[in-house]
């Protein structure tokens, strides 16, 4: 084990340092082409700010104005008939938008619930197992120009979906 953490300690550097030496060896000035990366990373954080406020801002919206609650309460005779819990729900619709409000709901549910309950425990999973696809299209393919994104929406969403089941099936599977 501590082989492993030896090398994993050093693997990052050990890249870092390896790349330097081979842009240093082709005659690149690694020291300018590295600044002007970090010149583009400032340019892309300032014009991903409207869409990142955009979406938060919507987020903010649908929680606020009870459309979410008022969703939550209509499926839920569904839900409960699969054996999905009702309280996890939001989670599962959230965090395809945004990972902070899907952070935060988790928390939510592991402070009410318990993080050893089957509630805490199938948060915790599905908050590892799905992403934030629609924070990442819009914010990021918004960011560089992608318009065409359809593709990407189905296949994102229907990862998300998988990590959803997936979530319940093993949960139940071992802790239910």
């Amino acid at each position: 084990m501590s082989i492993i953490n030896s090398i994993s300690l050093w693997l990052i550097p050990a890249i870092i340092g390896f790349i330097l030496l081979y842009g240093t060896f082709k005659r690149i000035p690694t020291y300018e082409t590295f600044v002007e990366g970090g010149k583009e990373g400032i340019k892309i954080s300032f014009s991903i700010i409207p869409f990142l406020v955009g979406m938060l801002v919507s987020i903010s919206i649908f929680r606020a104005s009870g459309a979410m609650e008022f969703f939550i309460n209509l499926i839920r005779p569904a839900l409960e008939f699969v054996g999905f819990p009702a309280e996890v729900a939001p989670l599962a619709l959230i965090r395809p938008i945004s990972g902070t409000a899907a952070l935060g709901m988790t928390t939510d549910l592991i402070a009410t619930y318990g993080p050893d309950s089957f509630i805490g425990i199938l948060a915790s999973t599905m908050q590892g197992s799905t992403d934030t696809t629609l924070y990442i299209l819009t914010v990021y393919f918004g960011a560089v120009g992608i318009k065409k994104m359809g593709d990407a929406l189905k296949v994102g969403l229907l990862a998300d979906l998988v990590g959803v089941v997936a979530s319940i099936i093993v949960v139940t599977l071992l802790f239910g």
